[in-house]
């Protein structure tokens, strides 16, 4: 006997809400009843270890899914608990059984619309009249003496309820008759697309027009002691759409403060290196195993972007929207979890596996620096993750800076780095002359945006970063610091004034120092000038490069410089020549000459000069 049924007024409000609001992709509705047959699935199974009573026991656990182009259906169905008469007016009768009036109300209160409210009432299957005309849903409960029951809808005005065959099997069958522009989804290969990229990882199997589809299994929800090495490279393979390995990888499970089951990947190769341009997120987010977002843009921060794998929430409703993810509040707290834990995880593979790691650092290290200058949260941990060269290492060998810590001297404060394109040029600039005669070592930092890097990192472990071409550096005076011979105190004095004078307004100080012994003068950066590298960005940006005013300290020491202060009272215009050559040549090494053609243009007459001599 069949009775029909009308919604109630509030119900016919929040059907049209859930069909034309809540999805921002008309295809979920597909994943959302697979999830729901899962459930169903689920649910039955535990019955099964509790009640010995279960029709039709010994009945596989299956989602079977089915398409009819020529009749424009698609049908989902499940082997699992199935429903009562009772149950079907409950969940399938009333919308948001859990209150549709409250539901109405929170609507509008909420100054967000309706997406603050997604996932907090059961609505997801009836988003399946985003794209159907017509829902007949057939279904028998695990109770054996419960009869079989039908339920069809148009979703419009209400529904009808009739008894099903008695042949009904156990479980739930959904038989979708679609809209005429929703009639993609009858189409095998469309569907097939659809079901792969949201339910592949399903913990049942998915029968698809006889075809078994998941056959991968979801590795990040088993125990990592459980998973083998070769089903770690087989699952990278899958997701990442590739033949090679991983080079590194990071299973995670935690159940406070919120549930997480992931599995994240690093390729062996930076893609970005290889000139694909810049690498798109490709973490998936899954709640229970089902997709919500293949790509979620804030899931993890953006200088982890070379990551491949999956996160699942138990947490997350199921039915959340892309956009209320660029704004949950639970996925910030995701994130923030998942990168404290791979930044943990590269710290073991450096401390374990330090061949695995300086692979890493190679293709990867970039992202690691771009970390320090974006996220202030995680610079001081990513500081200590970062490698670079030294006047203590071989050329080709990496340290880190606990290591450079340990091996400071006693009377050292402060870490040392110097700035340049290449090992082999800085080590032979004149800054390192001081530090050398200390014994203290000096990092080499020569990839671009290092500057960048260090400014921002500023000490690690209470360990202050001091670039050494700073006019502000403090070191510690050496017991033979005394050198004899030089210039005496009024030479130096008369040279440096007559330098100030011959080049008035470009220089914020000239000096003699003993910082040097290798080179007759060195530019010093003042302490609050912008860096090289920030005046080329700046420049490259069509900003405004503020001045620079520069030190130069003379070599008191240098037969040149010793030369230069007697020129300036024989022969000036000479003398003139000579310090400019000796002052660009400085500002040169130092990156701070502007115009490269000036000194070019100064060895020319100086030359000149000294040939007409």
């Amino acid at each position: 006997m069949e009775t029909t049924h009308q919604f109630q007024t509030e119900v016919r409000q929040l059907l049209d809400i859930v069909i034309h609001a809540f999805y921002s992709d008309r295809e979920v509705f597909v994943r959302e009843l697979v999830s729901n047959a899962s459930d169903a699935l689920e649910k039955l199974r535990l019955k099964q270890l509790t009640q010995a009573d279960i029709y039709q026991p010994e009945k596989e656990l299956r989602i079977g899914i089915s398409t009819n182009e020529e009749a424009r259906t698609l049908t989902i169905a499940d082997t699992g608990i199935g429903m009562t008469q009772d149950e079907v007016v409950e969940y399938l009768g009333t919308i948001a059984h859990s209150g549709t009036k409250k539901f109405l109300e929170m609507m509008k209160e909420s100054q967000g619309g309706q997406q603050d409210l997604i996932g907090q009432f059961g609505v997801g299957f009836y988003s399946v009249f985003m794209a159907a005309d017509k829902v007949e849903v057939t279904t028998r409960s695990w109770q054996p003496d419960a009869k079989p029951v039908q339920w069809v809808s148009d979703g419009q005005e209400g529904y009808s309820l009739s008894e099903a065959a008695e042949d009904t099997p156990r479980g739930t069958s959904i038989l979708i008759h679609l809209k005429e522009d929703a009639a993609m989804f009858s189409k095998a290969d469309h569907l097939r697309y659809i079901i792969e990229k949201y339910s592949n990882f399903v913990g049942f199997p998915i029968d698809f027009n006889g075809e078994h589809l998941n056959t991968v299994q979801a590795i990040w929800m088993k125990n990592k002691k459980d998973v083998k090495p070769e089903e770690y490279d087989e699952f990278y393979r899958f997701i990442s759409h590739t033949d090679s390995k991983p080079l590194t990888y990071m299973h995670f499970s935690a159940d406070a403060p919120i549930v997480l089951n992931s599995v994240l990947f690093a390729p062996e190769e930076n893609p970005e290196i290889m000139g694909f341009g810049r690498c798109e997120p490709n973490v998936a987010l899954y709640c229970h195993k089902v997709l919500i977002d293949s790509k979620p843009e804030k899931l993890l921060p953006e200088w982890l972007r070379f990551l491949t794998g999956v996160v699942d929430s138990d947490d997350l409703p199921l039915n959340i929207s892309r956009e209320m993810l660029q704004d949950n509040s639970l996925l910030r707290k995701i994130s923030g979890i998942i990168t404290k834990r791979f930044i943990k995880h590269l710290e073991g593979v450096a401390k374990n596996e330090p061949e695995t790691y300086e692979k890493f650092w190679q293709q990867f290290g970039r992202y690691l620096k771009e970390g320090v200058v974006t996220t202030w949260e995680y610079k001081n941990e990513l500081g200590k993750l970062l490698r670079f060269e030294s006047t203590f290492t071989e050329p080709g060998k990496l340290t880190c800076f606990a290591d450079y810590i340990s091996r400071m001297k006693e009377n050292q404060k402060d870490i040392y780095v110097l700035y340049g394109v290449s090992r082999a040029q800085l080590e032979h600039s004149p800054y390192l002359d001081a530090l050398n005669a200390r014994g203290f070592e000096v990092a080499f930092l020569t990839e671009n945006g290092d500057q960048f890097v260090m400014d921002s990192l500023m000490k690690v472990d209470d360990k202050d970063i001091k670039a050494i071409d700073r006019s502000n550096l403090d070191l510690p005076e050496l017991p033979d610091q005394k050198q004899e011979g030089g210039l005496d105190e009024d030479a130096a004095k008369g040279l440096t004034d007559w330098v100030s004078e011959a080049f008035k307004d470009q220089f914020s100080k000239v000096s003699t120092t003993d910082r040097i012994s290798s080179a007759p003068a060195i530019a010093l950066q003042a302490e609050h000038d912008v860096t090289p590298e920030v005046r080329a960005y700046l420049k490259a940006m069509g900003q405004e490069v503020p001045e620079s005013h520069p030190e130069i300290a003379f070599n008191p020491h240098n037969p040149i410089v010793q030369k230069l202060a007697e020129l300036r009272s024989t022969d000036e215009d000479l003398a003139k020549l000579l310090a400019g050559q000796l002052i660009d040549t400085a500002l040169l090494r130092a990156g701070l000459l502007e115009d490269p053609a000036k000194l070019a243009d100064n060895s020319s007459a100086l030359l000149a000069k000294l040939l007409d001599k």
